[in-house]
């Protein structure tokens, strides 16, 4: 996905939080200061967007995978979407404490959850009565909307894509203990140091963070789409090494034989 200046900068991406409420770690991404509010520098933006881009795509093609994150209202709707439009997990509603410290626990919460899903569609719960159904209609409902989006991630993402990092300080410590890169739309309000990546720009309008979050699913995308083709030039590599044996030993095979007619030969001649 290409953008450009004029695009971040018809987004909003520029606006930043009241010069009162800064992180003095952010001066470097900062152009100056109109009407008591930071204006963000977009070309360090458009800096920090390749790199971003460029580390979440080669993540993706060397087979990881991304977990997006952003609950405040204003992101909640487009992380879920850019986040299934590339087939990636999602957090959307509230970060669980542990997520990433303690997943083999909340494997287990997402294991009860697919086993609610199966029993409701296959009449595991038809013993139970109108009232005992509706209470776990209820526990799955509740469940899909915290787990929904991580519900087949079987282990830690390779990455994590941040909304907000002033909102998500827990998941970032997390993903840190972990060692997650994390990679972030980070406002002038907030620690830029606390992720691998930071991508300075407005964390609050719906089409910043919008423009911003499509650059990183362009990103896992491209990624998925490089996975494919190395699996298919590995693969490729794999039968040509496979044929290549197969002559050598069909070569070598061959040698035998003849050896051993020479050697027949020789031996009938000594006879006679």
């Amino acid at each position: 996905m290409k953008i450009t200046i004029e695009e971040l900068l018809k987004a909003g991406v520029h606006f930043g939080h009241k010069t009162e409420r800064w992180n003095p770690k952010m001066k470097p991404y900062i152009f100056a200061a109109r009407n008591d509010i930071y204006i963000i520098d977009l070309l360090k933006t458009m800096e920090q967007l390749k790199k971003a881009h460029e580390k979440i795509k080669n993540i993706v093609a060397n087979g990881g995978e991304v977990l997006y994150v952003g609950t405040k209202k204003q992101a909640k709707d487009i992380i879920k979407q850019e986040a299934e439009s590339s087939e990636s997990y999602f957090i959307s509603e509230r970060w669980l404490g542990g997520l990433l410290t303690n997943f083999s626990t909340v494997k287990k919460t997402i294991e009860r959850l697919k086993d609610y899903e199966k029993k409701m569609t296959t009449g595991g719960f038809k013993n139970l009565t109108k009232k005992e159904i509706t209470g776990k209609e209820r526990e799955i409902e509740k469940l899909t909307r915290m787990f929904g989006g991580i519900k087949n991630m079987e282990r830690l993402p390779e990455a994590i894509f941040i909304v907000d990092t002033k909102k998500h300080k827990i998941a970032i410590h997390e993903a840190n203990l972990m060692g997650v890169p994390v990679i972030a739309l980070v406002d002038t309000n907030s620690d830029p140091d606390s992720v691998a990546v930071p991508i300075p720009g407005n964390d609050d309008a719906i089409k910043s963070i919008e423009i911003v979050t499509q650059v990183i699913s362009a990103a896992v995308s491209e990624g998925r789409l490089m996975r494919k083709e190395i699996s298919i030039a590995n693969e490729n590599a794999r039968t040509a090494r496979k044929q290549d044996e197969n002559g050598f030993s069909e070569e070598v095979v061959i040698e035998d034989a003849e050896a051993k007619s020479e050697r027949i030969k020789k031996t009938t001649r000594r006879v006679e």
